[in-house]
């Protein structure tokens, strides 16, 4: 942080006799040159024993060089007491082991001073935060090269329960969280592949050109819509909210950052106020937080959809890389291409398979297990039926054997006759046929009709 530092002295002006003896024309108002007026001087440096010792001392043809003014400075720093100070601690860095920079800023009036200090002192600052109130007790130091003052601090002791900016944000947040407002499940999603970027940021802004060249160089295709605000101050909180209100209601925003580069506490504090977090709240499209650096804090990257740590870090973040999204298309065709050449093979050494197999490269072989099939079956038949044929012909000579056995020719080809009467009635009683019947006798050949002389029993 650069601060801007006034001095005042009582030293008069430089009159019109000592501008003409150091060489200046007497037309010449005292404290105004004119172009075209020149002072010759050494081009090397002037031994020390040389240049004036006092600064009353010093002309223009006779000036002290930076250095020596410096060294003046540092000497008189060094001979100033130690002091004890209090103050709001707006910056702090400890990242660095051994070593801690702080900004402290007067807690009623708008003027803040560097503190450094290292060892103890630099432990036991890493404990505190933005917004703490400290009494630091310190030396006033001198850094030559810039020739910016600083405190070089040895203690550092905190303040109540913390700075009242920080108690008022701390009390807000608890309330906003109380209501939902932070909850995880209310975020939306980030769109994978942004068209178009809503961007709000200061005019002219580095944050502006951060986002814009980064993702345009990960992702060419995307176009912005930026809205310039202020970014501190009392107009702040009014200008993003309607900014934001104004990329919500613009159907062709995929995607809103808010951004702003570093800042001391209270620079930042137009983002947590309480009109921006319900603003970003109702949003309906994807918001980025972008505010500050790493160790920044603001209640809108509570409420964002998503918080980057720097306007870099929301371009990264925002869009794909076109190289990374070109070498998974790439490798998802390799893929692609491996796992079809795969099936193909796959596919061929099947059909292959099925070419070579004997059923197709000699058909009738497919027959030769039917055609056995077809002869046994004809075969078994032909037993078969050979059996049956021989069993019934075989029953049948049984039955004709019997039939013979016992027919009544047989009876009559041993001699034996049959006797009927004349109605064809067999006699087997001599009492049933009476004197003067005719009777027939039936022989082993022939018939003979007889008449009956008498019948005996």
């Amino acid at each position: 942080m650069t601060t801007a530092m006034g001095y005042s002295h009582s030293g008069a002006a430089p009159t019109a006799a000592s501008l003409a003896g150091a060489g200046f024309g007497p037309g010449q108002a005292a404290g105004v040159s004119q172009a075209g007026d020149t002072i010759n001087l050494p081009e090397g440096p002037r031994p020390a024993d040389q240049l004036p010792a006092r600064a009353a001392e010093t002309t223009a043809q006779n000036p002290w060089p930076v250095s020596v003014l410096s060294q003046k400075f540092y000497g008189a720093v060094e001979r100033w007491p130690s002091a004890w100070v209090t103050g709001q601690i707006t910056q702090i860095n400890t990242r660095r082991a051994g070593s801690a920079y702080l900004t402290l800023r007067d807690d009623f009036e708008d003027i803040a001073m560097e503190v450094n200090g290292f060892g103890r002192f630099a432990q036991a600052a890493s404990e505190f935060v933005q917004g703490d109130r400290v009494v630091i007790h310190g030396k006033p130091n001198l850094w030559m090269k810039r020739t910016s003052l600083s405190l070089r601090g040895d203690t550092i002791l905190r303040v109540g329960a913390g700075g009242s900016l920080k108690a008022m944000i701390d009390e807000l947040r608890k309330r906003l969280k109380g209501e939902g407002l932070f909850d995880a499940d209310h975020k939306l999603p980030l769109p994978e592949f942004p068209r178009t970027i809503g961007l709000i940021c200061a005019p002219q802004a580095r944050a502006e050109g951060d986002v814009i060249t980064n993702v345009n160089l990960r992702w060419p295709a995307v176009s912005f819509k930026v809205v310039h605000v202020h970014v501190q101050g009392e107009q702040c909180p009014a200008d993003v909210v309607q900014a934001i209100q104004q990329l919500d209601a613009d159907p062709q925003v995929d995607v809103i950052i808010v951004a702003r580069g570093g800042g001391s506490f209270e620079d930042l504090m137009g983002f947590s106020d309480e009109r921006v977090v319900r603003a970003a709240y109702a949003c309906t499209t994807p918001l980025i937080s972008s505010i500050g650096h790493e160790d920044d804090w603001t209640l809108l990257d509570l409420v964002a959809d998503l918080r980057a740590s720097t306007p870099t870090d929301a371009a990264k973040r925002v869009v794909p890389d076109v190289f990374e999204q070109s070498q998974l298309i790439e490798g998802a065709i390799d893929r692609i291409r491996l796992r079809m050449r795969s099936r193909v093979e796959n596919e061929i050494r099947l059909v292959e398979g099925y070419a070579n197999r004997p059923s197709l490269t000699q058909p009738h072989t497919m027959l030769e297990p039917h055609q056995r099939l077809i002869d046994d079956s004809l075969q078994r038949l032909d037993i078969g039926l050979r059996r049956i044929v021989d069993d019934a012909q075989l029953t049948i000579e049984k039955a004709h054997a019997s039939l013979t056995a016992l027919s009544p020719q047989s009876t009559l080809n041993r001699g034996y006759a049959v006797v009927q009467s004349a109605d064809g009635h067999v006699l087997d009683d001599a009492s049933k046929v009476n004197a003067g019947d005719n009777i027939t006798v039936t022989l082993k050949k022939g018939i003979i009709t007889a008449t009956a002389n008498s019948a005996t029993e």
